[in-house]
């Protein structure tokens, strides 16, 4: 390697440095409390919904890019289960366990 590889490498490594720790810090940085706006507050509240919706509706519908086209995948009745559970307890935690009760022995007994 040459010495100004080595060198651009380092302030590259500096400056990714520099601004995480800038973007951290950002809020301790500034000198009077900052607020978020009305609208982005509500906007907030449904994140975590879409956020959901975004990572787990296509693993759960999708197999290597395609639909699922069976109805033999673990994967469709543990969401169903899971869903259940929720509408049932309101519990993120008894959701996660009724899913993975139903998920593992169909998908390691049956092979689904």
């Amino acid at each position: 390697m040459r010495a100004t590889t080595d060198l651009w490498t380092l302030f590259i490594i500096l400056g990714m440095a520099g601004v995480t720790v800038l973007t951290r810090c950002f809020f301790f940085i500034l000198d009077r409390p900052w607020t978020m706006p009305a609208w982005a507050h509500r906007a907030l509240r449904y994140a975590p919904v879409a956020a959901l919706a975004g990572v787990v509706l296509p693993e759960v519908v999708m197999s290597n890019g395609h639909l699922v086209s069976t109805w033999q995948d673990a994967r469709l009745f543990a969401a169903v289960a899971g869903a259940a559970a929720f509408f049932w307890r309101r519990s993120v935690l008894v959701t996660l366990i009724v899913g993975m009760a139903v998920y593992l022995p169909l998908h390691l007994r049956l092979g689904w």
